[in-house]
């Protein structure tokens, strides 16, 4: 039998099955592929083997494998550990929300989180929530940030479910239609709001922001897939506070940054790390400010490893 995972609970699963039907599945052994070391070897949107198996009068599902993944979105689980987490796979599309302030989305992470979804082939587009909660100079600074990703390739919308204007359903409807979409983003940005606009009939909890640190409560505890409609599908995600680059080499890194790619093709060596190398062309373009200098220092942060997070 087939399916896919629509909900993971660590543990338990929710299968949705080609009758459409929902069937609660566990694992069975431990499965691996290829040589990832991850938390959860079955994430939300993996496209599932199975077997029926009974417990008394309960009938559940055994999940025997994965069929290989288009893509996944991945990030370090914790400081210290070397497994991955895979937040979900075979995504069409991602909805990074980008809060200014309660909590504040750090370009660190939104870099980050543009480089993981880019080394798996996952479009970006950046959703700047809580508009109706912005101050004239967080208006100015949106247009500073949507000018400078707007350049780099990644659209950028407004949202705000309380502006007729920027509603997500407007905003959003021609990114999302006829694609399985990743929502991600720190605790609080309003990813389940923004899910409750989209598809009213989810009903995701929502909470308020903690007064003592400006950071969102975990509202949504497991990820889970809603379907819009018959071919729309999105996936809503707990919460992330850190963001950790795993699974790319660093020589690699800089293919990901858009401009760095652009520049690097005039480095004098072939293998710069652009960090302090003769005739570097990225280090002339982010001193000459054709780089933005944000952009310049969270590369520079991802290189070194203590500085992954933020």
């Amino acid at each position: 039998m087939k399916g896919i995972v629509i909900k993971s609970t660590g543990s338990w699963y929710k299968i949705k099955q080609e009758d459409l039907s929902i069937l609660d599945a566990r694992m069975k052994g431990k499965i691996r592929l290829k040589e990832l070391n991850t938390t959860n070897p079955v994430a939300v949107g993996d496209r599932v083997d199975y077997e029926y198996e009974s417990s008394g009068d309960e009938t559940y599902g055994v999940i025997r494998g994965i069929e290989k993944r288009s893509n996944y979105i991945i990030r370090k689980s914790n400081k210290l550990s070397k497994q991955g987490q895979i937040i979900a796979a075979n995504i069409d599309q991602a909805l990074l929300l980008v809060t200014l302030s309660s909590p504040k989305t750090s370009l660190g992470f939104i870099d980050r989180f543009l480089i993981m979804a880019g080394a798996y082939h996952i479009p970006v587009t950046l959703v700047f929530n809580k508009y109706d909660q912005y101050t004239e100079e967080e208006k100015l600074y949106h247009a500073h940030l949507k000018e400078l990703y707007e350049s780099l390739g990644y659209p950028c919308i407004l949202s705000s479910i309380y502006m007729e204007e920027y509603l997500p359903s407007k905003q959003l409807s021609e990114a999302i239609k006829n694609k399985t979409v990743l929502i991600s983003g720190h605790s609080g940005v309003g990813k389940s709001s923004l899910l409750n606009a989209l598809l009213p009939s989810a009903f995701q909890k929502v909470d308020k922001i903690s007064e003592s640190h400006q950071r969102g409560k975990h509202t949504t505890t497991f990820a889970e897939m809603f379907n819009i409609d018959q071919h729309t599908a999105i996936i809503d995600t707990p919460g992330i506070r850190d963001f950790g680059i795993i699974d790319i080499e660093e020589a690699e890194i800089g293919h990901y940054f858009p401009e760095i790619r652009h520049y690097m093709q005039a480095c004098r060596f072939h293998n710069c790390k652009h960090l302090n190398e003769p005739d570097c062309a990225v280090i002339a373009a982010y001193e000459s400010g054709e780089m933005a200098a944000s952009r310049y220092y969270n590369y520079l942060s991802i290189l070194d490893n203590q500085n992954i997070f933020s």
